[in-house]
């Protein structure tokens, strides 16, 4: 029987939240592209009508060169395809005690898809930013309320970070023209960063003289502490490493049964600070840990693979995996190291409990 508290009880707001914005499916971590149907959504309002034969790029702002580009104006530019992890930077938020109230990710919201698409860079040379420039403003389609303030879901990047060589306006993934629910017809990649800041229903880039001010810039995505804390924007995705729940699963627990011998584990790891150098195993608990295997990853922002073998024998056990980048970030063992009021960037390490029976 489960017990709920009154810290777990969710809210009709968030189940809804939670049955409009799904997660990656952890099978899903077999697989070194994510399957467009698997692949974690968040959709802050609505998926905008947007028709392709009008649908046009504005490129405005601090620039000398206005530019207006139409799809296929974009699809005959440099083509260039990456394999980039992408992740919300709300996962692990409803393992938060207390919890910040918003969509409730547990460990899913992540995915890796092959996005195909143009750089963003040269077109913004081409535009001609001007010396006052200091951020690139982007402009979805999409247009809600949140935090009590009607708006255009915007985001911006400081001018040196839009500059970067791997940002894409992608119009594909997986090889197929961009679903509706991922961005259609057009959208920003932004390797490295968490997902709010890869914009869906690109509407136009504009060039800004001053820090962009909006909702989900400066109240929303920021790592606050107490509600007094001014916060720091959120920007790169931390360490993390997820593995593939072993065995078979009880339905609404989802605890897994495994039989005893050699089982082998295996999983994905990434960071947004640098490649992923060691990913460790433990089986009971976080109490002691063992190196697995690295392999490569199909990118340099694509997630590495990891494997293990574990020998189990008959008894209770909460497997464990936490990864370490080369700038020596580590996965913290506890979620509570993580607390801070949005939920933001909580990237304890995994625990899944498994019960091994002859």
């Amino acid at each position: 029987m489960i017990e709920r508290t009154e810290a777990q009880q969710f809210s009709r707001e968030e189940v809804g939240l939670a049955l409009r914005n799904h997660g990656m499916h952890l099978e899903g971590l077999r697989y070194p592209t994510t399957p467009i149907g698997m692949h974690y959504l968040l959709i802050h309002f609505d998926i905008p009508a947007i028709d392709e034969s009008s649908y046009a790029l504005e490129i405005k702002g601090c620039v000398r060169n206005r530019m207006k580009l139409s799809l296929e104006d974009l699809k005959q530019r440099e083509k260039v395809s990456r394999t980039v992890v992408m992740e919300c930077a709300g996962n692990g938020r409803s393992k938060l005690s207390p919890r910040p109230i918003s969509a409730p990710w547990g460990e899913e919201a992540v995915g890796c898809a092959r996005w195909t698409g143009t750089p963003l860079a040269p077109i913004l040379e081409e535009a001609g930013l001007l010396d006052e420039a200091v951020e690139i403003l982007f402009s979805g389609s999409d247009r809600g309320i949140d935090a009590g303030v009607e708006h255009t879901f915007e985001r911006s990047l400081p001018v040196q970070e839009a500059l970067r060589e791997d940002l894409l306006l992608a119009y594909e993934m997986n090889g197929q023209p961009l679903p509706p629910q991922h961005g259609y017809p057009l959208r920003l990649i932004v390797p490295d960063y968490y997902g709010v800041a890869s914009v869906k229903w690109l509407e136009s880039i504009t060039a800004l003289n001053e820090p962009f001010d909006g909702i989900q810039q400066v109240v929303k995505y920021l790592y606050q502490e107490s509600e007094e804390d001014p916060g720091v924007p959120i920007t790169r995705k931390l360490p993390r490493a997820l593995m593939v729940p072993p065995g078979i699963p009880e339905y609404l627990t989802r605890r897994r049964y495994v039989s005893p011998g050699r089982i082998p584990i295996e999983g994905r790891a990434w960071s947004g600070y640098g490649r992923i150098e060691r990913v460790e195993f433990s089986f009971d608990g976080g109490n002691s840990w063992e190196d697995t295997r690295l392999g490569e990853p199909e990118d340099p922002d694509a997630w590495t693979p990891w494997s293990y073998e574990w020998v189990a024998e008959p008894g209770e056990y909460e497997l464990c995996a936490r990864a370490t980048d080369e700038s020596g970030r580590t996965q913290p063992l506890q979620t509570d190291e993580s607390w801070n009021v949005g939920g933001y960037c909580v990237n304890a390490v995994q625990r899944v409990p498994v019960s091994v029976r002859p």
